[in-house]
């Protein structure tokens, strides 16, 4: 699945609470991008296709929704796809515990209320 990732500070836009309808959007070369704040924006447009390779492998795990290079993350299969897990068990763990919690928040569907709130700490 994917998730929107501001093309400049790298940051998930579902973490930080930013719906597209709040997002700055700002298209380059015929895409629409969505950027964190106006501060991003005004950045990518000074370098846009250097940024854009720095985030390209940027992914946001499910769980704890943390943004990873894809090349440091775990992958699982769901329902057909493959999502990409940080490297920290206890993200898969409780995935696999309620895994439609993860997918809505992970689409920005429903808000995310924290993984911790709903894992059983050691």
């Amino acid at each position: 699945m994917k998730t929107p990732i501001c093309p400049t500070c790298g940051c998930s836009l579902v973490r930080l609470g930013i719906t597209e309808e709040n997002a700055v959007i700002l298209n380059y070369r015929e895409t629409d991008y969505l950027f964190c704040c106006e501060g991003c924006a005004v950045l990518f447009k000074e370098n846009p296709d250097d940024l854009l390779r720095e985030t390209a492998h940027l992914v946001v795990c499910p769980s704890c929704l943390a943004e990873k290079p894809i090349n440091q993350t775990v992958t699982f299969h769901y329902q057909g796809e493959n999502l990409q897990f940080c490297r920290c068990p206890h993200c898969l763990t409780v995935f696999q515990e309620d895994p439609e919690y993860y997918m809505k928040c992970l689409s920005g569907e429903i808000k995310f209320s924290g993984m911790c709130n709903r894992m059983r700490l050691i």
